[in-house]
């Protein structure tokens, strides 16, 4: 009985088959690769600023409050950036430089400035996701090519050689389906790495939005967005404002 199998594969198989295993084995390692740098930043984030938003309402002041949302820098930490981000803005808007944007209205330029951090911070954690997206789509159909190929030069081999027993023809065509199992060994891990990561994004994003409308109203209005007190208007989702001096 011949000896098949995956060295086999690599050590008959001509330039196309080695190219195809090469190219499932980088798109596996790259995979592999933003899921576990970008699982390791969302597990950062989520631990960076597990208390830090509700411990930055009940700071004293603002400088305490920017205190509590964590160490490191804006980049890294983007409910810092979002404080630091409108305290610039609703400082700067109120300098007594004449300016362009001293045309556009306090909440206007607070909302423009917030929105834009709010944009970096977003394709900040989304960076990577297409490549996961990318392989998640395309990997089955490189394996399946390369069990196309391998299956085509197997039956040309076979016919060349006369041979048409079951044991002849098996496993030519059974080692060119190892080509299919690669690359769902690849696109399986990259998709479901893609739905994990996307669900965690959405959920630090939605912490996001929740604190910059918070944070919006504290800069213009020197208030804050609060839920209402547990009671008898519990769970009717309205919003109460609650007084802070700025």
């Amino acid at each position: 009985m011949q000896n098949y199998g995956i060295a086999h594969v690599w050590a008959q198989g001509d330039f196309v088959t080695r190219g195809i295993a090469l190219a499932l084995f980088i798109m596996s390692v790259l995979s592999w690769c933003v899921i576990v740098v970008k699982g390791w930043n969302v597990a950062r984030l989520k631990r960076q600023t597990k208390n830090a938003e509700q411990q930055f309402w009940h700071s004293d002041d603002l400088a305490d409050g920017v205190k509590k949302l964590g160490s490191g820098t804006r980049e890294d930490n983007p409910f810092l950036a979002l404080a630091l981000s409108g305290q610039e803005a609703a400082d700067h808007h109120h300098q007594t430089q004449p300016h362009l944007h001293d045309r556009m209205d306090v909440s206007d330029w607070v909302t423009r400035c917030l929105k834009d951090t709010m944009d970096e911070s977003v394709a900040k954690m989304q960076s990577g996701l297409a490549i996961l997206a990318s392989i998640g789509s395309t990997a089955p159909f490189v394996g399946l090519f390369g069990t196309v190929w391998g299956i085509y030069h197997a039956l040309l081999s076979i016919g060349a050689s006369g041979q048409t027993s079951i044991d002849a023809v098996a496993g030519p065509v059974g080692e060119a389906l190892i080509m299919t199992a690669f690359g769902l060994f690849v696109a399986i891990p990259a998709v479901l790495g893609y739905n994990a990561l996307t669900r965690a994004n959405k959920a630090i994003v939605t912490k996001l939005n929740r604190f910059a409308h918070g944070l919006h109203a504290f800069f213009v209005t020197g208030a804050r967005l609060s839920s209402t007190a547990k009671g008898s208007n519990a769970g009717n989702g309205n919003l109460r404002v609650a007084a802070r001096n700025h």
